[in-house]
């Protein structure tokens, strides 16, 4: 799927965020990357296997 050079790391890979956009949709809140990913802004993965992998956002920044 990916053409880029270096390829895209696969949707299987720990740093599968690493690879590149090919749709965005902010006002909907998503983005498709090159392997397959559907990314959400609360950063939730849709993986192309249909699981998914829950909100991951650094605690860090809930703190104000």
């Amino acid at each position: 799927m990916c053409q880029h050079q270096p390829l895209c790391p696969p949707a299987s890979a720990p740093d599968r965020e690493a690879a590149s956009l090919v749709a965005f949709h902010p006002a909907q809140g998503w983005g498709l990357l090159c392997n397959g990913v559907v990314v959400f802004e609360d950063t939730g993965e849709l993986l192309p296997d249909g699981s998914s992998v829950s909100a991951h956002r650094d605690l860090r920044e809930r703190v104000a």
